[in-house]
């Protein structure tokens, strides 16, 4: 399975914090004025955030979400090194510079009229990012499957919207994704009340068996998230024998092709071959990936 390497024109942009608030488990949610990013980003791009002044270094961050008339776009990060624990430090009015949108994009091919999103940790924000994009396409109907070992960093609220094959006791969703008519389910080890209890790819089992044969010919897989996790998306994917497409999280340097420094080993028809996240990601076939 293939699906198109399509990109975005990059652009320096100096931008203005509009809103950041603290969550729990040291997540934080920026909204930034940024309108060039906002009218090019799409679904698994990225960008790559000067942190403080004084922090020459860059960190890549997910995009979330984006309102291109209005010219934000919306990142979930967490405050897990001395960047991003700077990065946490910064205030609404100040400004920060972004090289945006990086990498290629999530695709929905034709006939794919039951994608299921799968996203863990801090590899949730693509996932909403493309429900976000597919929110008012007619001939699909989006299922996304969040998990969190720490508190999710929304406020959880039981689903208005039926999803069929999931275990009942699981209602908890995400309230934004109610509100764009998307179904929504989350998974955690940690009891959280109305949450699944397991993995994420167990949640996905569940709707997969309670599936016809034709049904799942309508389905792709479609997560981002820790490597373990993907490559149990993988082995589900394979399991059921659905395409899949993965978004990689790595350590980047110059996340514009020219340092080589988050490479991965991908299986492609003329062999093994060494791809960069950055540029030739961070989207990939789960197969060329998880050989």
């Amino acid at each position: 399975m293939k699906h198109p390497a399509t990109r975005q024109s990059l652009v320096v942009e100096e931008a203005q914090i509009l809103a950041h608030d603290a969550k729990a488990g040291e997540q934080y949610i920026l909204r930034v004025a940024a309108p060039r990013t906002a009218a090019l980003a799409q679904p698994g791009s990225f960008a790559h955030v000067q942190c403080h002044p004084m922090l020459p270094m860059r960190r890549p961050i997910s995009i979330m979400r984006v309102e291109p008339e209005q010219g934000w776009v919306e990142f979930l990060y967490k405050g897990v090194g001395h960047g991003t624990r700077l990065l946490a430090q910064r205030r609404p009015q100040e400004r920060l510079s972004m090289i945006a949108p990086i990498g290629n994009r999530f695709t929905v091919p034709e006939g794919i009229s039951r994608p299921v999103l799968l996203g863990g940790g801090v590899g949730m924000p693509p996932m909403i990012f493309l429900a976000q994009q597919l929110r008012d396409r007619a001939d699909t109907q989006p299922l996304v499957l969040l998990g969190s070992e720490v508190p999710f960093p929304f406020t959880t609220a039981p689903s208005r919207i039926l999803a069929p094959g999931l275990p009942a006791a699981a209602i908890a969703a995400v309230p934004l994704l109610d509100d764009w008519g998307i179904a929504s389910r989350l998974a955690s080890l940690q009891g959280y009340a109305g949450v699944f209890q397991g993995y994420v790819t167990d949640l996905a089992r569940h709707y997969l068996n309670n599936l016809s044969t034709e049904q799942r010919r309508e389905v792709m897989l479609y997560a981002c998230g820790p490597h373990a996790m993907l490559a149990a998306v993988a082995a589900l994917a394979r399991e059921f024998s659905l395409p899949c497409q993965v978004s990689l999280e790595e350590y980047m340097a110059c996340a514009v092709g020219g340092c080589a420094g988050c490479v991965v080993k991908v299986t492609t028809p003329q062999g093994a071959a060494m791809k960069r996240v950055c540029v030739d990601g961070p989207v990939f076939d789960a197969y060329q990936v998880f050989a």
